[in-house]
């Protein structure tokens, strides 16, 4: 078996021009876990399913175990690390929208998604965007709340 060798690229992750070996089929979650300590992203399903693995491309969420990290490349790459204090992650805390707090990273980076978008959504659209993650400890009530509270007014 021939060993495929590694590639140096760049990563845009978090504002910061980041250098890595990847080979070709490498994930962008283990790259962004192994390489560059950036852990907030987790390994869930491994999947797709159920969006532990949330960051963000461009302002919109993707799940990283299924993507190749190549395709990061050129990218702004924004991990759960690189919110800082947003308005979502005060939400999430202050409505107790979490339990064991495996899945909260993914959660966080998908609703950060949606209020950036700066445009009034409801009850319905909450509950849309939430379908791509899954949390097994928790009911989904107060996240549910910690999103509903971020809404901007109509």
């Amino acid at each position: 078996m021939v060993a495929v060798p590694k590639r140096e690229v760049v990563l845009h992750v978090n504002g910061v021009e980041r250098v890595v070996l990847i080979r070709p089929a490498d994930v962008l979650l283990d790259v962004l876990r192994a390489q560059l300590g950036l852990t907030g992203a987790k390994p869930g399903c491994e999947n797709g399913d159920c969006g532990a693995c949330t960051v963000l491309l461009g302002g919109e969420p993707y799940k990283s175990c299924i993507m190749l990290a190549i395709e990061g490349v050129g990218q702004s790459i924004t991990t759960v690390e690189g919110l800082r204090d947003a308005p979502v992650q005060r939400a999430f805390a202050s409505c107790y929208a979490f339990q064991c707090g495996y899945c909260t990273p993914g959660f966080i980076m998908n609703v950060h998604a949606l209020v950036q978008r700066g445009i009034p959504f409801d009850e319905c659209e909450v509950v849309q965007w939430l379908e791509s993650n899954i949390c097994r400890c928790t009911s989904y009530e107060e996240i549910e709340k910690a999103v509903q509270s971020l809404s901007p007014p109509r």
